[in-house]
């Protein structure tokens, strides 16, 4: 008999507001299946990020099917794990783990997922010169995804140089030599000023961390924007773009994709996109009236 009830969770920091257990919980509902979703908070149990080695070891003797890996246990997670999907390899980004077999295996699905809602959302955007606000976990995935999708360069502008050099080095490994390069916050407005589009993969405009991450000023009409944060769906930077008439993508369709991609990772069974789209934006619309 085909299994129908699965436990899985998510280890990160601050991650009470998550959406995922009821994106989970509830597309599991629809398939009949009892999909049990635990948060793992590191800021909680207050265990720093290195912990995660330990606490995927507890999940995996515990019986769960797989976990979730969110800020800032992207990267650290790797050394713990017993194989990786050539995605997370790439990347160097951890987002999935699936346990079967006795094995742990890591995966991403944040590329996966930003890709899949950038070509739903954004579909005849010119892609010939991208700017990408942060280098982290998120980041890499959605670099990736960005040059997947067929961009010409990627410019990603981090506060810290040795961390957007490293990740400007690794996707020219991948995708060709001249595809990407590293900048500093300094350069922000002369990178701007001739790009297509900007794509923002830090916290900022988050509940917890709101603002802009760059003047407004730096902001133009031609100029399309994408963002990864869903806690709100409509951030200061999407509300400001908008309103001078930019092209957006909020992060929720990134948010539903990833975890779509998860379900089936973590249970075999396909799940509906559609649905899932239509869930993270009652969530997070109802989250964003809380807040």
């Amino acid at each position: 008999m085909s299994q129908t009830s699965y436990l899985v969770g998510l280890i990160g920091s601050g991650i009470g507001p998550s959406l995922s257990p009821a994106l989970h919980q509830r597309e599991g509902d629809r398939q009949g299946l009892r999909c049990l979703y635990r948060l793992i908070d590191i800021d909680t149990l207050g265990v720093p990020p290195e912990a995660v080695g330990e606490l995927v070891r507890a999940a995996r003797d515990l019986g769960f099917d797989g976990l979730n890996i969110t800020h800032p246990c992207k990267q650290l997670v790797i050394p713990h794990l017993d194989g990786l999907a050539p995605q997370a390899a790439a990347l160097g980004a951890v987002n999935t783990v699936v346990f079967r077999d006795g094995r742990a295996t890591g995966h991403n699905t944040d590329v996966t997922g930003f890709a899949a809602s950038f070509a739903r959302g954004l579909p005849d955007v010119p892609l010939e010169r991208v700017v990408q606000l942060g280098a982290g976990g998120a980041g890499a995935a959605v670099a990736h995804a960005v040059l997947t999708l067929g961009a010409g360069h990627v410019t990603v502008v981090d506060a810290m140089p040795d961390r957007a050099a490293s990740l400007g080095a690794a996707l020219n490994g991948h995708f060709g030599e001249g595809r990407a390069a590293a900048a500093t916050p300094d350069a922000l407005a002369s990178l701007l000023s001739g790009a297509d589009g900007v794509v923002h993969a830090t916290p900022t405009g988050m509940a917890a961390h709101p603002g802009l991450p760059f003047p407004a000023a730096l902001l133009r009409p031609e100029l399309w924007v994408a963002e990864v944060v869903y806690r709100p769906l409509e951030t200061e930077l999407l509300r400001t773009a908008r309103a001078l008439g930019c092209q957006t993508l909020d992060g929720g369709g990134m948010a539903a994709f990833q975890a779509a991609d998860a379900f089936r990772l973590f249970t075999g069974r396909e799940p509906d996109t559609a649905r899932m789209l239509a869930d993270i934006a009652e969530l997070a619309g109802a989250a964003g009236a809380r807040n």
